[in-house]
């Protein structure tokens, strides 16, 4: 299992918690340090939607200008954001087998997956 994410982000600090907390083991995939590939971000997109995986509530969001927010209209296009920018990506993104087990973080989600 992997955690994709930003170390510093406060949801991503209570999903890691939360797994560590309960023994589950995973491994750790910084967006920063390691970021992400297009094959793993295509693969994304066929589970859920571009308006799902891209954080606009977030910090990087929010700093873009308004032609870039408004340039974000289609998969392809908040692929190539993503790719650009991969802190806009809603984190953290739980994921097994290739599959994203869960998009973000609530504890509820997660004891029922795990």
């Amino acid at each position: 299992m992997r955690l994709f994410g930003i170390p510093n982000c406060n949801t991503v600090k209570k999903a890691r918690d939360w797994l560590t907390g309960h023994g589950i083991t995973y491994e750790f995939h910084d967006f920063k340090k390691n970021g992400v590939s297009q094959a793993l971000l295509e693969s994304w997109l066929t589970q859920f939607p571009w308006e799902k995986l891209v954080n606009r509530a977030g910090m990087t969001w929010r700093k873009l200008s308004d032609a870039e927010k408004s340039a974000v209209i289609d998969a392809n296009t908040a692929l190539n954001l993503m790719l650009e920018k991969p802190s806009v990506i809603k984190r953290p993104v739980l994921v097994k087998d290739g599959k994203i087990l869960c998009l973000g973080f609530t504890e509820a989600p997660y004891k029922e997956l795990l």
